[in-house]
């Protein structure tokens, strides 16, 4: 690594400028023929015409001509490898775990052994018909009592329920009662309009000391019962205490939206070393944006452990590609024109950036919207590539915190602490009330010292530090309404 060009796998035939590069300039050891803008890539080594342009140590494009070591490599001489169908070849890739230092964090372990790494009151509306009266109950409730002897209390609100069509309405349950259940939440309030009691009926096994239901129309003042009801299950909470647990006890998302051109060089290759660290320890990891892998399935579907997950992460690629054929959707789409300006040329390009994020380490798991995460190690999650809707996926799946990596930067938050990772110190000095984490560090150090800082971070933030969304009270949810297609 040089601070003006990168090669980011020893088996690479191209090179990433990291600032705008002249004609004449040696880098890599090959004298550039070209001027080479900031982020694109240029041949360290002859390729010939049909040859495979190796970037991140993949195929990531087809040379359409001849390209000359210190050539300008992007559209002009450069094209997708795909076309048509794919036909899908299981190659299991080899992986070997690192070993890992045992690591304490101090959280909360609930009554059925899961452990939370907030202590929070959540107020859910089974439909958005009630979202005035949760946040009437909230404020109510913050008003009178506060929030001291736990750690925050929330509703959040949604427009989904009554009015979706029956297979977007049941996913809609389906998503809400996971969150329901999280072990984040210390207590939750389910809030509705004649729809609580099959919520209930269907919700599964609750402390039903921690989590009480209110249906608004059967009170004569919904606000004050739902007071009430919130001062009971916080009594409970004001009891709950951290206590010390090995750092395999977290499961951490992962998720990357509104890159740029060093996020697959810097954030994203720092967050898959963080991934293999946390799988190689124990925990789990946990990543979705099925589209986002569009391009480099095939690298994915070799990291199953096995045939039959194998044939699980061909299942869920394949249904993702057939609802955008339905819909009239391109399923291999160029890269955006933002996307292309910056050097990223093909599709295969872009996902393998963002496959980085996930790590080496083997994928144990698919996991649907409607199921928990139960195996530890990798998991891959259904999910689209919406950030919002993925980031409630990971979350509802049972993530105690997300990491989510930025080149242009994002300020929402999920219903867990979403930990920003920018991709540059110029993000992380534009938008420090954002960003909680700067990976552009990386090429002032290397990945292993900023791996043990991020490693850090997280420890923190599963003790109880808060990071900049929940600061900024920027948390929401967001679920994907399409009709059941997924």
């Amino acid at each position: 690594m040089s601070n003006q060009a990168i090669k980011i796998n020893e088996t690479d035939n191209v090179a990433v400028a990291l600032c705008d590069l002249e004609q004449g300039e040696i880098h890599w050891g090959v004298t550039l023929s070209d001027k080479i803008p900031n982020g694109h890539k240029f041949a360290v080594s002859d390729i010939p015409a049909g040859g495979k342009i190796i970037k991140c140590g993949n195929p990531v494009a087809s040379a359409k001509t001849d390209i000359p070591a210190g050539a300008h490599v992007h559209t002009h001489n450069a094209a997708t490898c795909l076309a048509g169908n794919f036909e899908y070849n299981y190659t299991p890739t080899e992986y070997t775990a690192n070993e890992t230092a045992s690591r304490t964090v101090n959280v909360y372990i609930r009554e059925n052994g899961e452990i939370g790494i907030r202590n929070e009151l959540w107020i859910i509306p089974v439909t958005g018909c009630v979202n005035g009266q949760a946040e009437l109950i909230l404020k109510t409730f913050k008003n009178r009592f506060g929030t001291q002897g736990f750690d925050g209390a929330f509703a959040f609100t949604h427009p989904y329920g009554n009015a979706q069509i029956a297979s977007d309405r049941e996913r809609t349950r389906k998503v809400l009662q996971k969150i329901v259940r999280h072990p984040n939440a210390g207590g939750v309030l389910v809030l509705g309009l004649g729809d609580v009691n099959d919520f209930r009926v269907t919700l599964g096994a609750v402390n039903y000391e921690r989590v009480k239901f209110l249906d608004c129309r059967e009170v004569e003042d919904e606000i004050e019962t739902g007071v009430r009801l919130i001062e009971k299950i916080t009594e409970k909470m004001k009891r709950d205490r951290r206590e010390a647990a090995d750092i395999s006890c977290l499961k951490i998302g992962l998720k990357c939206g509104n890159s740029d051109k060093l996020s697959g060089i810097t954030a994203n290759p720092l967050t898959g070393r963080f991934a293999d660290y946390i799988t190689s320890a124990g925990g789990t990891a946990a990543f979705c944006e099925i589209p986002e892998t569009f391009g480099a399935e095939q690298l994915i579907m070799n990291r199953a452990k096995d045939s039959e997950t194998f044939e699980k992460i061909q299942s869920l690629v394949n249904s993702y590609k057939d609802c955008f054929r339905e819909n009239g959707r391109a399923v291999y789409e160029n890269p955006s024109p933002e996307h292309i300006a910056e050097g990223v040329t093909t599709i295969e390009e872009k996902a393998v950036a963002c496959l980085q994020k996930s790590g080496n380490s083997p994928v144990q798991d698919v996991v649907s919207e409607k199921e928990f995460i139960t195996k530890n190690g990798l998991n891959l999650l259904s999910g689209p590539d919406d950030d919002m809707c993925a980031v409630t996926n990971l979350a509802a799946s049972g993530c105690h915190m997300i990491l989510f990596t930025t080149g242009r930067g994002n300020p929402f938050g999920g219903i867990v602490p979403t930990l920003k990772i920018s991709s540059s110190h110029q993000l992380a000095a534009k938008k420090s009330n954002w960003i909680d984490f700067d990976a552009g560090a990386v090429l002032d150090t290397d990945y292993e010292t900023q791996l043990e800082k991020l490693i850090g971070l997280v420890t923190a933030v599963a003790g109880g530090k808060l990071v900049k969304n929940e600061i900024n009270n920027a948390r929401g949810i967001s679920i994907s309404n399409i009709a059941g297609s997924f």
